[in-house]
């Protein structure tokens, strides 16, 4: 008999009723959760070109281009200044470029001949289909070979190897790379795992990235590594395979020639999208420009359309060459550079690779200043923080100098405004001074005599005759 003919009328028309509401149910979640997953999906391309650029605010700046990445920045990296700002604190997912902070970790706490021996964990924890260079478990390569490995093929299992190496494990190293961060002023980030592989816990912003990236790009072998279109690895006692690696970063390979890049890594996530940090210098300035979730092969073309927008629009002002306002050029207590004093002495003066971004058209009296006395450094006297329309754009460090160095400059007029003291006229003046100071007690002593010392022996003179007279003259009644 049929499992529904055995139920009565009763609970027949019930059971049905449950089972059609279910079914809506679960249509109606069903749906729920399409448009939830619709939500966490990337936005379409042309309205993240119509996001606001917040750098566009600052009066007198250059108008910022649009582009279709979600977020993105220009910024320089000696000075810190940011030259296009687009959603730079949202916190997003990098991808593969979190391989830039791993490799900063392994030259800081390691050694490049170090060796790396692959361990089963390091290889296993990582998708196969992923990036990889094949390396098998018990195979080994030097730590310069893993950087290679890391920033051309962006391997993965290459990544979880070097922080093994570095940390012990790594989960130890996903702390040490959390922590690094924090101490480069990042407050978007937190790092789960070495690669970038996809993580809800995993993210940062560009800001931040730049900041690492700055970080990076100020180490040469670094730049070397990173700029690097195609690597061979050749056999050896640790892996046995011939093979090639090409960078897949089109800057870097040649595919979009662009000139004066210094280095960067790509990255790819289905959440993440395409992600790009790439470095470039010209004209005095090194701008690393990072960008996060574009389509391709827009993320090359909108770090070529940024770097533009920044060589074109802005300039280096050389601090020391041009301040007049704290350093007088000429005062008669200092310097004269014909001083045979000069070079026992020390000097002050602006550090003279200092330097500010300023728009083409702006000068540095278009900028505020304020001074600082909080220095790192130990002949650091001061620091000049400079703004535009209150907008940070560099520093100057006024620092102490031992003069002679300076003296033996090939060219004194070069050395800028400079401030030291004339050792011969401060000797000069304090010889005025003690004679000055002499010559006034031999005049007061003078007058004392002439004014009060003859007084004195006359009114003794007086006394002595008195009491000769009462002598002669006898007591008197």
């Amino acid at each position: 008999m049929n499992f529904f003919q055995t139920l009565n009328n009763k609970i027949r028309k019930p059971f049905f009723l449950f089972l059609l509401s279910m079914i809506i149910l679960g249509v109606f979640a069903g749906n729920r959760f399409v448009c939830l997953a619709t939500s966490d999906t990337p936005s379409d391309p042309e309205t993240r070109k119509g996001l606001p650029i917040q750098s566009n605010d600052i009066p007198g700046w250059p108008e910022g281009p649009e582009i279709g990445a979600e977020a993105a920045i220009l910024m320089d990296i000696n000075t810190g200044t940011i030259l296009y700002a687009k959603n730079i604190h949202e916190e997003l997912y990098p991808a593969s470029t979190t391989k830039i902070m791993t490799c900063l970790l392994a030259v800081e706490h390691a050694s490049l001949d170090d060796t790396v021996t692959f361990t089963d964990s390091a290889i296993s924890s990582v998708p196969a289909d992923g990036s990889n260079i094949g390396i098998d478990a018990g195979e080994y390569l030097s730590l310069e070979e893993c950087l290679y490995g890391i920033m051309v093929g962006s391997a993965n299992e290459v990544a979880n190897a070097v922080a093994e190496h570095v940390s012990g494990s790594v989960d130890a190293f996903v702390d040490l790379m959390n922590k690094k961060a924090a101490s480069l002023g990042c407050t978007n980030t937190h790092f789960a795992n070495t690669n970038g592989l996809q993580d809800s816990n995993h993210y940062t912003s560009v800001y931040d990235l730049a900041l690492i990236s700055s970080k990076f790009f100020s180490n040469e072998l670094l730049c070397r590594v990173g700029n690097t279109p195609r690597y061979h690895f050749e056999p050896s006692a640790g892996q046995p395979d011939d093979f090639y690696l090409n960078n897949k970063h089109k800057l870097i390979s040649g595919e979009i020639s662009y000139p004066g890049i210094v280095g960067g890594k790509t990255g790819y996530t289905d959440l993440a999208r395409e992600t790009l940090v790439t470095c470039a210098e010209r004209d005095g300035m090194k701008l690393v420009c990072v960008v996060f979730m574009e389509e391709s092969p827009s993320q090359f073309t909108d770090t070529v359309t940024l770097f533009d927008y920044g060589f074109n629009n802005f300039k280096t002002v050389n601090i020391k060459s041009e301040e007049k306002s704290y350093i007088p050029e000429d005062h008669s207590f200092f310097s004269s550079e014909n001083d045979i004093f000069v070079p026992s002495g020390t000097v002050l003066e602006f550090n003279k690779s200092d330097y500010i971004i300023l728009p083409q058209s702006a000068s540095l009296s278009d900028t505020t200043s304020t001074v600082s006395y909080e220095t790192d450094s130990e002949s650091g006297a001061c620091v000049i923080n400079y703004f535009y329309n209150d907008t940070p754009v560099g520093k100057g460090h006024v620092v102490a100098a031992k003069a002679d160095a300076l003296n033996n400059s090939a060219d004194v007029s070069s050395l800028g405004h400079v401030i030291y003291i004339n050792i011969k006229q401060v000797l000069t003046f304090i010889i005025i001074a003690a004679l000055i100071l002499i010559a006034i007690i031999y005049i007061v002593d003078l007058i004392s005599a002439y004014s009060f010392g003859g007084s004195r022996e006359a009114r003794k003179r007086l006394n002595r005759r008195k009491k000769e007279a009462r002598k002669r003259n006898g007591p008197r009644f």
